[in-house]
């Protein structure tokens, strides 16, 4: 009983856990440098290291149950779905400033989409859209006052922000 090798009964689960612990660690040790504060006054570190100690609690829960329950293989790397949604992320961080957060919103999510062999366009899910691109510029720049563009320099002089809100 003491010879018994461990063994990793769900790969997947094995290196799930280890890339939450560690990215869960880097944000841990990042966000130390910050002013904690408490629950009632919170500091600028506060919730990074809440959600830091998250995804450590997630990966060491990730790693082991990779050890006791079994789990499937890890199969082969989509890289191509994977490069087009890490694509359509940059996309919306060049498109922000220029074209504005409509804009970018909209390219980011269908872009995203199209990694999916099964997206097909339908206009439901148009509609759909615009009332996420909606919301998001209503909660994000109305309602916190997060300074990103609604309409970007490339489009304003056709459509002045003025007239959305």
């Amino acid at each position: 009983m003491a010879d018994m090798p461990i063994k990793i009964s769900s790969p997947k689960d094995f290196w799930a856990g280890l890339i939450y612990l560690a990215i869960g660690a880097a944000a841990i040790w990042i966000g130390s440098h910050y002013r904690f504060g408490v629950a009632g006054r919170m500091g600028p570190g506060y919730f990074p290291f809440v959600l830091a100690g998250g995804l450590v609690a997630v990966g060491v829960v990730s790693f082991v149950r990779s050890f006791v329950i079994p789990g499937s293989r890890i199969g082969t790397i989509a890289w191509k779905p994977m490069l087009i949604v890490l694509s359509a992320n940059l996309l919306f961080g060049f498109l922000l400033p220029r074209a504005g957060l409509v804009v970018a919103l909209v390219a980011l999510t269908l872009v995203s989409a199209a990694a999916s062999r099964e997206f097909r366009f339908e206009w439901r899910a148009s509609l759909g859209l615009g009332v996420l691109v909606l919301f998001c510029a209503l909660v994000f720049v109305k309602g916190l006052g997060v300074p990103m563009p609604i309409v970007g320099s490339w489009l304003e002089p056709y459509v002045p922000a003025s007239w959305l809100f």
